[in-house]
């Protein structure tokens, strides 16, 4: 039997959930990926050793609200650098910038300190999943405003008939995922 890549592997623990939140959608649910500490393990070590490496290590990590601070949190404190929150507009208490974008169905607003990074500081910016791509493109404009640079996007899902990837990726942004979801 050959033993399974990472990725395959971390395919086999994502839950899907038909119909959720609408009829017709396949949900791609990675709390299992987080509820098996060997699972987890795995999951967070693909991203650090990726992240170890000279010449993609960032400065700084930033998670996307809400999945993205698990993830973020963990990897940040593994790579020994600082960790900074992108959250929902009204979360934050201290000053902040912020960035709109839309939704299928409306807008929404994320937030950042205006003290969350520094200028010239490279950061990794990271998310549970890549769907239409617009938090992953906020939170990459919140960060270029304060005069960061944002070295790579990281998630664990794509979804690439969503279109959100190649969205970012025509941006300038580079990608990197675990699982790709194309077809289903």
């Amino acid at each position: 039997m050959q033993p399974l890549s990472v990725n395959e592997y971390l395919r086999q623990h994502i839950r899907t959930v038909p119909d959720w939140p609408a009829p017709g959608v396949q949900f791609r649910d990675i709390t299992p990926l987080l509820q098996d500490p060997k699972v987890f393990r795995v999951l967070i070590d693909a991203f650090v050793h990726r992240y170890m490496d000279k010449t993609v290590r960032p400065d700084v990590v930033a998670g996307l609200d809400a999945r993205g601070f698990i993830l973020g949190a963990v990897v940040a404190y593994e790579l020994n650098v600082g960790f900074v929150p992108i959250r929902k507009k009204g979360k934050l208490p201290f000053t902040t910038v912020e960035e709109t974008y839309e939704l299928e169905y409306g807008s929404a607003t994320v937030e950042l300190h205006t003290d969350a990074v520094q200028p010239g500081d490279r950061v990794l910016l990271i998310d549970d999943l890549i769907a239409t791509g617009g938090t992953m493109m906020a939170g990459k404009k919140l960060l270029e405003k304060l005069g960061a640079t944002v070295t790579e996007g990281a998630a664990i899902v794509d979804l690439p008939e969503l279109g959100g990837s190649d969205r970012l990726r025509e941006s300038g942004l580079s990608l990197f995922t675990l699982v790709d979801f194309a077809g289903h």
